[in-house]
């Protein structure tokens, strides 16, 4: 199965601002004018020859981090997709205590501040639990994150009975996570699970043996990617 390897996190990918970003760009729109106004006091109008174009790169930095890129999902029930854009930083055999309480594979995708920071529901089927937890911030490559940071854990089941859990982490940066997902509710793989803003991570932890279909370093595309499939 092939794998789709594409990095859509350069500034020049701005296919759209999600709802998410709305509130965020509006905010550091106000600051840079402000910032400018009161250059353009104290040094003249000619500050704003400088002060312009750095204050539409800091713009067009937030902006990218909250684009929202169209997507194809295909419908291949059989396969699990990557939740998140980024990079494969762990895969690894662990003890997953918040829902499982037993032996879980987890896959870790970390996501740069140059990433698409939208969340997309892995599978089709439905949703069994949902839980938000407050915690600390660190990194959010740290070994630890997974089960010390702010996070938010969403347990999906398929229509084959498989079961899976995915959880938002907050980084050092992060200081909000989103999650749609509501417990009963039936959802498509590639529908918005949530967002998160800053660096962050996603965890996706799957039943032991299941067969993956990424590598370490990897680049994966949110709800395009094949993370594992099933058997």
């Amino acid at each position: 199965m092939q794998i789709h390897r594409e990095r859509r996190g350069s500034l020049s990918v701005l296919r759209g601002i999600h709802r998410e970003g709305y509130g965020s760009l509006r905010v550091v729109a106000l600051a840079l004018i402000i910032f400018m106004l009161i250059l353009g006091v104290g040094l003249g109008l000619n500050s704003l020859l400088v002060t312009l174009p750095l204050a539409l790169i800091i713009f067009g930095f937030f902006g990218q981090f909250f684009r929202n890129p169209p997507r194809t999902t295909p419908n291949l029930p059989q396969v699990v997709f990557s939740p998140a854009d980024g990079t494969i930083v762990a895969i690894e055999t662990v003890i997953e205590r918040e829902y499982f309480h037993d032996e879980r594979l987890k896959i870790s995708i970390y996501m740069s501040a140059l990433n698409v920071h939208l969340n997309r529901i892995p599978v089709t089927g439905d949703v069994l639990y949902t839980q938000y937890h407050k915690g600390q911030y660190l990194v959010a490559f740290h070994p630890k994150a997974s089960e010390l940071n702010e996070r938010s854990s969403v347990v999906y089941r398929t229509a084959q009975g498989k079961e899976l859990l995915v959880r938002q982490i907050a980084g050092a940066l992060a200081r909000r996570i989103v999650t749609y997902a509501k417990v009963g509710q039936a959802v498509k793989a590639g529908d918005e699970l949530g967002f998160i803003k800053f660096g962050s991570r996603c965890d996706v932890f799957l039943p032991v043996g299941t067969p993956v279909q990424v590598a370490l370093n990897d680049h994966v595309v949110g709800g395009e990617t094949v993370l594992a499939a099933w058997e």
